[in-house]
């Protein structure tokens, strides 16, 4: 069963990515392209006040018309295709051993479950910038601490979810759960406070842009898993159902 279950758990991935880049292309792409123009004309404004440091621009390597295009779509379907085969493997895993819910409500709880944990959380430490906000020498090092903070993110949710199942016994599924939660509050709570605090966003950089491009993201994060958990969850069903 499993098998089945991956490959349509990719199916799902799939085809949230083509519904999230159609829904980046109006909410997101904008604020990229504000955000590009205000470097831009940062740019401008530095070699105009400089006369002899003028210098030709770099080459684009790669227009910015393929790059909201073919490019992002490609790199979503991607990234769609690899959740949605991981979200189905831990849905094998998961169904009929954490609760007695049916495959459709599993899966939409996994989903919530991801958003909160994968797209929530660790956006609260390192909030989505647009690409042309920040330093181009300290990328690697932002990267390299989100996704530190998404892995701890996972391993904390992983360990309050096995907390939880050892105290049912003791304390109720109420409590117990409860208990869980609260435990993966502290964890993250000590995490975010010793992870190095990231802001590199100009004082004159528009507020209102990079409102809207967090937004966005979110929005994309949370179109994304909703998405996979109705589409992988009505596909689940059925397979479940074959035996």
């Amino acid at each position: 069963m499993t098998p089945r279950l991956l490959w349509r758990g990719m199916l799902a991935g799939v085809l949230a990515a083509v519904l999230v880049f159609l829904f980046a292309r109006v909410f997101a792409e904008p604020q990229v392209d504000l955000a590009i123009a205000y470097e831009a004309a940062h740019e401008q404004a530095e070699m105009a006040s400089m006369p002899g440091m003028a210098h030709a621009p770099e080459p684009e390597l790669v227009s910015r018309g393929v790059q909201k295009g073919l490019g992002l779509l490609t790199a979503v379907t991607l990234y769609g295709a690899a959740v949605g085969g991981i979200f189905a493997l831990v849905f094998a895993y998961a169904y009929g051993r954490l609760a007695r819910l049916s495959p459709r409500a599993l899966a939409l709880v996994l989903a919530g479950v991801a958003f909160l944990v994968i797209g929530l959380v660790p956006a609260l430490k390192y909030p989505a910038t647009p690409p042309a906000v920040g330093q181009h020498e300290t990328v690697a090092l932002r990267t390299q601490a989100f996704f530190l903070m998404i892995g701890l993110s996972v391993l904390a949710a992983v360990l309050a979810l096995r907390l939880g199942r050892r105290l049912v016994a003791r304390l109720g599924t109420l409590n117990a759960g409860l208990v869980a939660v609260a435990a993966y509050i502290v964890v993250i709570a000590v995490a975010q406070l010793f992870l190095p605090p990231i802001n590199e966003v100009p004082k004159d950089f528009p507020a209102t842009v990079l409102w809207d491009f967090r937004v966005a993201s979110l929005g994309m994060q949370a179109f994304l898993w909703a998405t996979i958990g109705l589409g992988f969850g009505a596909l689940a069903k059925r397979v479940i159902q074959r035996g």
